[in-house]
């Protein structure tokens, strides 16, 4: 497959920038920059291999302040991983419907959406641990939710791009043929993201996935 023309998926641990967050360092972050380095500091630790559950109490020493002084930029704990959700799912997206606008081909812009978010995976492994439902286990229902409807989401974004592919190759029963494969194709992309996380981030998901796909779309 050729390389993507489009921007990599976003690396939040070495990109200052990933929530706007400004690259100088600050003894006393302004308004807002306390509420970045929060999300931060979540997913580098989210990104230790085997990490226990995370209190807000480990977070909170982790950034040398009390809890109360987390709880006055968000309301839970829950809050924190929705931010988190909302840089995955901003960041796949993003690239996904470049990709859609970009690729007039079927079959390639499959290849790219799952590939742009397995990288996005391996370049971010705390953000897995999120994706995969790993983190999520101990906390709101309401963020397992979201991870699904992230699924379903991309998964649908698929399905237009696979039912393309199944007119162009002649079939009958397009729609049917289209959401058969997008299903196919998502429970393979969250399969090599929960094989990702529960190795210890050493079987990346990007594993021989050109061949990979070549298999699976044919």
């Amino acid at each position: 497959m050729p390389d993507l023309p489009l921007t990599d998926p976003p690396n939040l641990s070495t990109d200052p920038e990933a929530f706007g967050e400004s690259p100088v360092a600050r003894k006393r972050p302004k308004p807002g920059e306390r509420r970045i380095q929060i999300l931060h500091t979540l997913a580098a630790m989210l990104e230790q291999p085997g990490a226990e559950r995370i209190t807000t109490a480990a977070l909170a020493a982790r950034l040398d302040v009390s809890e109360a002084a987390l709880y006055r930029h968000f309301a839970s704990k829950a809050q924190m991983f929705e931010g988190l959700i909302e840089f995955i799912e901003s960041s796949v997206f993003t690239l996904v419907n470049q990709i859609a606008d970009h690729d007039a081909e079927p079959r390639t812009q499959a290849q790219r959406m799952l590939t742009v978010l397995l990288q996005f995976g391996e370049k971010n492994p705390g953000m897995t641990r999120v994706m995969a439902g790993d983190a999520l286990v101990f906390e709101n229902d309401r963020l397992t939710a979201r991870m699904n409807q992230f699924f379903d989401r991309f998964e649908s974004q698929l399905r237009q791009s696979l039912r393309a592919l199944a007119e162009a190759n002649g079939s009958q029963t397009p729609t049917v043929d289209a959401q058969a494969r997008a299903s196919v194709l998502t429970s393979f992309a969250i399969g090599r993201l929960q094989r990702f996380a529960r190795s210890g981030f050493k079987r990346v998901p990007t594993e021989h996935l050109d061949a990979s796909l070549a298999q699976l779309l044919g």
